[in-house]
């Protein structure tokens, strides 16, 4: 690639994070939440090639936040995941999602 820094035979690198907030309603204890959130990144991690973790909120009984990173050669295969991603999560039923962030560098 012509103008990148980037040493000759260095594989190129794309990194993609997402963040999601997700808002559980009825939930009465922390207890509830973490088995929705934990049960929602095993089912993630298994289905997608993904890094995903629950990065704010965790104290908090009826919100919260998770982060997913993706490390490929091809943006478009980072988006399409995320798409994919999303997706899935909105088909879940135990929450609702909000503000989703998405960035790739």
């Amino acid at each position: 690639m012509a103008g990148t820094n980037r040493p000759k035979g260095a594989a190129l690198m794309i990194v993609g994070v997402l963040t999601a907030q997700l808002h559980m309603q009825g939930i009465t204890s922390l207890k509830q939440k973490r088995s929705i959130v934990k049960g929602l990144i095993g089912r993630l991690k298994s289905r997608f090639n993904i890094s995903i973790a629950e990065v704010d909120h965790q104290d908090n009984k009826t919100f919260a936040v998770v982060a997913v990173a993706i490390v490929s050669n091809d943006t478009r295969f980072i988006d399409q995941q995320f798409d994919a991603v999303i997706s899935f999560m909105r088909k879940d039923g135990r929450f609702y999602l909000g503000q989703i962030e998405r960035e790739t560098f």
